[in-house]
């Protein structure tokens, strides 16, 4: 395999998201829908497709990030330091649909996390879930509701998204696991 194998560009990523909004309204007409991204790169993902959804429905959504650090089974193996970011969920949860968004569905430890520390804030309706890509592999019962694109991979590759905010590029790639430590 190639270094790194581009499987969305930018106006791939762009089309994505607006496919993922688009279906976000369509599923919750009749439901009151708020957006909450998970650290680093769903945050990111998350205030994209705000903005698109808000288009969408001429109207305020509410808007959120979560971060799971401490929330997290799998502490014990991570960095001593971990980077932590501030949780902003400055509006009540109950009754609202809540829409979680990630950039990469793995095994699925990483929203178990996002799903208890939300649940800290409040307790909304209905939690979704959307993701700009499913790679397999569930460790839990967790599947997504919104999905850009599902990349069969193997669990000797990692799949990168890039985002323009943080990494001055929008792209998703795939690369050998190896290759992605170094």
């Amino acid at each position: 395999m190639e270094q790194n194998k581009v499987v969305l560009d930018h106006d791939d990523v762009r089309r994505t998201l607006v496919r993922i909004a688009h279906e976000i309204v369509e599923k919750n007409a009749d439901h009151r829908v708020a957006l909450v991204g998970i650290h680093r790169r769903g945050a990111v993902l998350a205030r994209r497709v705000h903005r698109l959804v808000e288009d969408l429905l001429e109207s305020s959504v509410p808007l959120g990030d979560l971060d799971i650090s401490f929330y997290r089974d799998d502490i014990a193996t991570r960095p001593a330091h971990p980077v932590v970011h501030s949780s902003h969920l400055d509006f009540p949860l109950d009754g609202l649909t809540v829409v979680i968004v990630d950039d990469v569905l793995f095994t699925g430890r990483t929203v178990r996390a996002a799903i208890e520390a939300l649940f800290d804030y409040g307790r909304p309706a209905r939690v979704q879930l959307a993701v700009l890509a499913d790679r397999g592999h569930r460790e839990l019962p967790i599947r997504p509701d919104y999905v850009g694109k599902n990349l069969p991979t193997s669990r000797a590759e990692r799949v990168n998204v890039h985002v323009e905010e943080l990494d001055g590029i929008d792209e998703v790639t795939i690369s050998e696991l190896k290759e992605a430590l170094a």
